[in-house]
């Protein structure tokens, strides 16, 4: 019979020989990396207190990383002083609200992701066209809260279901949250063919989720654990989780490598690691080094 140290070292060299390996597309998109970029060169030149309106990306631990470089959130333009250098996050703003910043005498800097301009641009036009505006996202987002703000009256449709008992125009014209899962749009389409006679369809889910959706998805097939890095409220990251879920039972979703139990990886010969696009390089190779420690113990 085996004695007890035989069994821990046949242990520790089938988890030493274990695979990482992280999703072919995974982590900060351009939007992200582009505001975090002005954010930080800003902040480094500015004579005058620097603030974002909200989190600037939904990412717990870089918010405070910012907020430790002097980057402050505020939750309304009246919390910052005349003079203050006022961030619109990456999820954009209702015209209203970045109106009434420049107003206050703040000095306002657009962070919004070049994509989610984008989709207001898309609702703006369809108002103008005299289409029925629906928004398909979560309600409650923030991107989804600045969108509709570029089209007045526009209706938040979070999934088909939303859609029972709703008046539908003649007309329709649909946008879409950014971070949304393609599967959710076609189901939302589906819904609507045949109740309205016109169907316009401004497909603004950004292209780098849903590579990023399809390569977590292909990994998360062939892993024997998968682990999802980005902020718990996220939407982008918090879809990689279900879509990893569904393909891989173990499947954990963290925002810091301390969350990582080696428990989770007992004799996993591929571990996959997949990233929201709010998650820098840095935190991806952090978690990585980590798993490699504790598969080392």
């Amino acid at each position: 019979m085996p004695c007890a140290t035989h069994c821990a070292k046949s242990t520790r060299e089938r988890c030493s020989m274990a695979r990482i390996v992280v999703a072919q597309e995974a982590g900060a998109c351009f939007g992200v990396e582009r505001a975090l970029a002005m954010v930080r060169d800003t902040a480094q030149a500015a004579t005058a207190p620097v603030h974002t309106l909200g989190p600037l990306i939904h990412n717990p631990s870089v918010v405070a990383q910012l907020a430790a470089d002097g980057v402050s959130v505020v939750d309304d333009p009246s919390e910052a002083s005349v003079g203050d250098i006022l961030f619109m996050r990456t999820h954009g703003v209702t015209p209203e609200v970045e109106d009434r910043a420049r107003e206050l005498g703040l000095q306002v800097l657009d962070a919004t992701c070049p994509f989610v301009k984008k989709v207001h641009v898309a609702a703006e036009r369809l108002t103008r066209e005299g289409y029925q505006v629906m928004v398909v996202g979560e309600a409650g987002h923030p991107e989804v809260e600045g969108t509709v703000g570029h089209a007045p009256g526009a209706l938040v449709v979070g999934c088909a279901a939303d859609l029972d008992g709703v008046s539908v125009a003649r007309r329709v014209g649909l946008v879409v949250q950014t971070t949304l899962a393609q599967d959710t749009l076609r189901e939302v389409v589906a819904a609507l063919v045949g109740r309205c006679e016109e169907l316009r369809v401004m497909d603004t889910i950004c292209d780098a989720t849903s590579k990023r959706q399809e390569a977590a998805a292909e990994l998360a097939r062939e892993a024997d654990a998968m682990v999802v890095i980005g902020g718990r409220n996220s939407a982008n990251t918090t879809h990689l989780s279900q879509i990893c879920s569904a393909a891989c039972e173990r499947t954990h979703h963290i925002e810091l490598p301390e969350e990582l139990e080696a428990a989770w990886f007992a004799d996993a010969e591929l571990i996959g690691i997949t990233a929201g696009a709010s998650t820098p390089a840095n935190q991806i190779d952090e978690v990585r080094a980590r798993i490699e420690q504790l598969l080392s113990q």
